[in-house]
């Protein structure tokens, strides 16, 4: 039976293994991570919950639509119904996090586990991890940003080809820094519950009761700017948290904050991608890399890419 190492464990590296396992591949999906989803992340304050990375999703290409229609009919996810939305935007009931959890069901995730290099063996390759892990398989699907993909690459002395490395240059991460505020009573962010900002430090506001993921408590989160978290992504997190709330009095006043956290996301969102769904890479071993730095982007396109990876991989082995 072949076999199938995946390193990250995000909607891409997900999608892949759920559709490898389906017809009867043995995979093992690596991530050095406490869980599974990547951007698709929820986390808890107080008695608060809050979406911190992804905050919606849209189906609109026809393996995710069917994906979705099951993810609806195990109640795993509803429909958040914006005003000036001309498609459906799904939201995870619990979070985005139950999203990629559900995903992950049945599949053999090992977390924690960062790979720091990847060697040929007779049959495929071996990856090693930072805590002493030996994981080898036939073949190799790597679906981290790109940027920690090349430095893998490069530590492993894995050479790229002018035209392989060319295409990787092309792929651009914007930074952002997201704020989870609990709040000791209701915001005053409009229903249904959504704030955008063309301008200033703060590029949005989502509030998470009314998402109806936060029932317990209120609680928001604000995605600063690409340009605020890229001049201040290496500042105290506290600090940069604090600036960003005071510039919402309208809808958080300072009475209404209980307390905040901060996370720093490197790599938030591929503002340049690549246009195919993956890239094949030339090495002594089936080696392919994808994400949602390829193909249409965003949650979506993440979980395309790992679905056509493994259907790729499926139709040349």
């Amino acid at each position: 039976m072949p076999t199938s190492l995946i390193i990250g464990a995000g909607m891409s590296g997900l999608s892949a293994a759920r559709e490898l396992a389906r017809t009867g591949w043995t995979v093992t999906v690596i991530d050095k991570g406490r869980g599974v989803g990547g951007r698709m992340a929820t986390r808890r304050l107080e008695q608060a919950r809050a979406d911190h990375g992804a905050q919606y999703f849209s189906a609109k290409t026809p393996a995710f639509q069917a994906y979705v229609q099951e993810l609806l009919a195990e109640d795993v996810v509803n429909e958040w119904r914006l005003p000036d939305a001309d498609h459906p935007r799904y939201i995870g009931r619990d979070g985005m996090s139950t999203v990629a959890k559900q995903l992950a069901r049945d599949l053999d995730v090992r977390t924690g586990e960062r790979a720091v290099n990847i060697e040929k063996t007779e049959a495929g390759c071996l990856v090693l991890t930072e805590t002493g892990g030996r994981y080898e398989a036939d073949s190799l699907l790597v679906t981290i940003p790109v940027p920690q993909a090349l430095t893998l690459f490069n530590d492993s002395g894995l050479m790229l080809s002018d035209s392989e490395q060319a295409v990787l240059a092309t792929i651009v991460y914007k930074p952002c820094l997201a704020v989870i505020v609990a709040l000791n009573k209701p915001s005053r962010i409009p229903s249904p519950g959504i704030l955008r900002f063309d301008e200033g430090p703060v590029s949005w506001v989502a509030d998470n009761q009314q998402k109806g993921i936060s029932p317990n408590q209120p609680s928001v989160t604000i995605h600063a700017s690409h340009a605020f978290s890229q001049d201040h992504l290496e500042d105290d997190l506290n600090a940069v948290g604090r600036e960003l709330i005071d510039q919402l009095p309208e809808f958080l006043p300072a009475d209404a904050v209980a307390t905040y956290q901060v996370h720093r996301w490197r790599y938030s969102q591929a503002d340049q991608r690549h246009d195919e769904s993956f890239l094949q890479i030339n090495a002594p071993f089936p080696l392919l890399i994808g994400g949602d730095g390829f193909g249409m982007g965003n949650v979506e396109g993440a979980f395309q890419s790992g679905y056509e990876m493994a259907h790729w991989l499926m139709q040349k082995v």
